[in-house]
Parts: C-alpha cells; structure tokens; sequence
C-alpha cells in the first residue's frame, strides 16, 4: 500500500455545526470534486453536439446509438471495479485512473478514421467514466456529513449550468467552423484543472481505505462486471445487425448479463423491493428513460427540421439551468420529509417531457416546444437523480458506501445503454440509418417513425418510474 492509501481519513463527525460545504476544510475539495463534475458535463453536452456530424462524415449514421451504448456499456466495468478499489483502498487513485481513461478516450475519437474506432474512444472514455463517477460518490460518503450531502449534491446539479449553455454553443461553432474532431481532442486540455484541484483535497480528506476495509478484491464481482459488460455488449451487436444470425449474440449476452446483474444489484431490486432495491431501480428507468431520449434529439432536430448543430444544441441547453434548480429544491431542509413526493413529481415531468419531445416531428409544431419540454424535463432529472444519490448514501454504511453507489451506477449505466442499443436498433430498422444530410425526405415517413419508435420506448419506461417512485418509503428515510 502507498503512502497515499495508508493515509488516514478524518471522519465525517469532525465538521463544526456551522461548517458548509465551502468551509474552510472542505472548500478545496468541494470546489475540486465539482470542478470533475464541469468537465464531463461539458464533454457531455459538446460531444452530443457535434455526434451527428462525426456520424456522417464516419458514415456510421446506421450506428449513431451505439456510439453513446457503447461508452454507458463499459462504463459499467469501470464501475464495479471503482467501487472494489474505493472500499478497499481509498478513492483516490480511481478518480485519478478514470480522469486519464476519460482524456485517452476522447483523444482515441477524436482520430479515429472509421466508425468503429470512433465506438471503440468512446468505449475507452466510458470506462474511465465509471471510474470518475463511482470515486466521487464514494469521496461525497467518505468526506461530507450527512447534513451537507444534499448540499454537495447539489452543487454537482449546478456544474452542469455553464456547460448545458456554453457546450452547444461552442461545439456548434467549433464543428462548423474547425471541424467535429477538435470538439474531441480539446476536450482533454481541460482535465489538469480537476486534476490539480481535487487530488490533494481527496488525499486529505477521504484518501485511505476506511476502517475495517478488506485487503484484497473480491475477483468474483470483478467477473460478474465483466459478464455485464460482454452481455450488454453482445444484445447491442444484435440489435445493430438485425439479421436472423442476430439470435445467436442475442442469447448469449443474456445468458451471461441476467445473472451477473442479479448478483451485483440489491435482493429485490427488479420487483421494486421498498428501500434501496427501490432507490437503485428507479435510478435506472430515470437515466435511462431520459439519456436514450436525448441522445436522439439533436439528430432529429438537424435531419428533420434543418436546425444547425449549434441551434440544435441550444434547444436542450436550458435544461443545465432547470436541473440545478430541480437539485437545488430537493437540498432544502424543509422539504426532507417530502422527498418520495418530490421524487415522484420528478418522474412525472421526465415523462411528459419525453412524450411531449417527438411533436416537432410534425412540421406545423414551432421547434421551441422541445426545450420547453427539456426545460421541464431536466427539472424533474434534478429532484430524481439528486434525490436517489442523497437515499442511496443515507442507506449505507461506510464499508458499503463503494459497493452500493456502483449498483446504483450499474442501474444508471445498464439502463442507459439497453434503452440506447434498443432505441438505436428500432430507429435503424425503421429507416432512420438512410439518413445522411440535413433534410431526409419527410414525404416516405420512414425516418419521422424511427425517430418516434425511440421516444416510445423511453416513455413506456419511464412511466414505470412514476409508480417505483412511490415505494422509496423506508423506516429509515421517511417521504
């Protein structure tokens, strides 16, 4: 064990009572934790941008939702493994190998010269994903009081702002004007600011292993990680290939998917057991409801009503604001013994959102209608996804912390990337892989069905995620 990982971590009791998250002693963690969070938001937003270029110019259209399943696929890798090495052995070296995976990634895209590289950069970036995403919650669990968990909960909402806005707008330009490929490569110029900021803060504060820690990984959820990703890899291969071969893959990535997730997630957590089978679940059917949804939208916005990348990228930016606000609200003390209806209302508006989404389809519908929607939409992400990370902690102990936040992750990634292998296999069968300039042909329909078969799919899923988040209750968390 390092120096670093032999560290001892002061406890969460130690903050004063009037302490906040800007503190004096967590001031440079906050600010270094949300500085990560800036820079995949940012990644986020201007790599949605410019996708719908990268597509055409790779002549990859037909794969367009692989290449955002395939990051969400082994990102559920790096997951796991973060949350084996955080228990284990403190958060910070995760956190530092997932930045560098993140920044390899993009680079590894931003050259490629076929589609399948392309895929395999934003494989490489979704494992260094999971890794970030998963070290974080664990520093949140390790480093903040219960009190301020809300708090930072919410300040990660906020990170989101500047980029919903300023990402668009500076993909679009960028991609224009330089081409799509310096979205990619110039994304990684931006890691060593989070770098500098969060690493000594993470060392001080949560950077050893916790007290009672196991020495060793357990290699058996290192496996069951893998079957998850080699399953969920495998059914996307055949939704892609839409050919009667296609059972084979089929099959056999769920023969090895089931029960890797069966065993890695909570007892309870498909029938919606009450507590944290419930709060994991949930999570799921938000993320992926939502993500597979957006993900379509500024390709449909570009092929079907003419917008430009930058317009279409503004049409969602608003929602980085609206989020915020949604995790700002659930961060307030008052309304703690609210959440499960906060909760609910949340789903209730990521579904109207996502029904509401596929209207501009029809030419007589003003563009504006899609980020009203988004604007609603990205509020109720804010009280749900903010709400969930806020139970998922309160529900764990500190030896668990690592563990529990990767099912939830787990719950996020997979969601996502079946619901984006699922919609993308609908949208190509349907027509909409034809597609390759800005105008497809409205008058054979072909490509307006495509694009409604993956607002379907989502919004079906995401109604289920109005009635889970009724059973949230728990003896614990009062709602």
């Amino acid at each position: 064990m390092t120096a670093v990982e032999s560290r001892s971590v002061a406890p969460p009791s130690l903050a004063t009572p009037d302490e906040g998250v800007l503190g004096r002693r967590l001031r440079a963690l906050s600010v270094g934790i949300v500085s990560v969070v800036v820079l995949i938001a940012f990644e986020a937003t201007a790599v949605g941008t410019a996708m719908p270029v990268a597509a055409r110019e790779l002549d990859g259209v037909a794969l367009y939702g692989f290449a955002f399943s395939g990051y969400f696929t082994t990102s559920l890798f790096g997951m796991v493994l973060a949350g084996q090495w955080a228990d284990r052995r403190g958060p910070l070296g995760a956190l530092a190998a997932g930045i560098g995976a993140f920044a390899a990634g993009l680079l590894l895209s931003g050259t490629a010269g076929a589609m399948w590289l392309f895929i395999a950069g934003r494989a490489v970036q979704g494992f260094g994903g999971g890794l970030v995403i998963v070290a974080l919650y664990v520093v949140v669990s390790r480093a903040y009081p219960e009190r301020l968990r809300p708090a930072i909960m919410a300040a990660f909402a906020a990170g989101w702002v500047v980029p919903a806005i300023v990402g668009p707008l500076v993909a679009g330009t960028v991609t224009e004007h330089l081409g799509w490929r310096w979205v990619f490569l110039g994304i990684p110029a931006l890691v060593a600011l989070p770098l500098l900021l969060a690493l000594p803060a993470i060392r001080t504060n949560a950077g050893g292993p916790p007290d009672g820690a196991p020495a060793l990984f357990e290699s058996r959820r290192i496996r069951l990680a893998l079957g998850i990703s080699l399953g969920a890899g495998l059914l996307q291969y055949a939704g892609q290939d839409l050919r009667p071969f296609s059972v084979l893959p089929a099959a056999a990535g769920l023969a090895v998917l089931v029960p890797s997730v069966l065993a890695l997630l909570p007892p309870g957590t498909f029938r919606a057991g009450r507590g944290l089978p419930s709060v994991i679940l949930l999570r799921g059917l938000a993320a992926g409801s939502f993500i597979a949804a957006e993900s379509f939208i500024p390709l449909m916005l570009v092929s079907r009503r003419g917008l430009s990348l930058t317009m279409a990228g503004l049409a969602l930016a608003v929602g980085g604001a609206t989020w915020a606000l949604g995790s700002y609200l659930q961060s307030r003390p008052r309304l703690e013994d609210r959440r499960e209806p906060l909760v609910r209302l949340g789903m209730v508006l990521v579904t109207a959102a996502i029904a509401t989404a596929p209207a501009v389809l029809i030419d007589s519908v003003p563009v504006w209608i899609i980020a009203l929607a988004w604007a609603w939409g990205c509020f109720g992400m804010g009280l749900v996804i903010s709400s969930t990370s806020v139970l998922l902690l309160s529900l764990s102990a500190p030896t668990e912390a690592g563990s529990n936040s990767a099912a939830l992750q787990i719950s996020d990634g997979l969601s996502n990337a079946l619901l984006l292998a699922g919609g993308g296999a609908a949208f190509a069968a349907l027509g909409g892989g034809a597609l390759s300039g800005h105008g497809a042909d409205a008058a054979t329909g072909g490509p307006a069905v495509a694009f409604a078969s993956v607002f379907v799919l989502s919004v079906l899923v995401a109604a289920v995620g109005v009635w889970v988040a009724g059973r949230l209750r728990t003896p614990a968390v009062r709602g």
